[in-house]
């Protein structure tokens, strides 16, 4: 399974191990890591599971254009690294991928 690291925004790093196919938000909100609240359950219609990748961005798809107009409407301000982690799938590549939370989603 692939390892993904979730930065809080005090420094702390949670580290989970994600099963394949489900997605980077499933994972988190499976793990209970602080911040990624899914309140519309991975629908891309809340930016609640907005996080920042900050290791291996480029080993993921492309943001779509619900996902674009979502994170337009996240909490916390929008950055080139931004994503929607109920749009981000976990696959192999994947693995040792780094985000973080951003504060004003806890």
């Amino acid at each position: 399974m692939p390892t993904i690291r979730f930065e809080q925004p005090d420094g702390r790093v949670d580290t989970i191990e994600a099963p394949v196919g489900i997605s980077l938000m499933k994972a988190a909100v499976g793990a209970d890591i602080p911040g990624i609240l899914a309140e519309c359950g991975g629908q891309a219609m809340c930016a609640t599971c907005h996080v920042h990748v900050r290791v291996g961005e480029d080993r993921l798809p492309p943001v779509g254009e619900d996902e674009d107009e979502m994170l337009e409407c996240a909490t916390s301000p929008r950055v080139s690294s931004s994503r929607l982690s109920c749009q981000l799938p976990v696959t192999d590549e994947v693995d040792g991928m780094l985000v973080y939370v951003p504060a004003e989603d806890l």
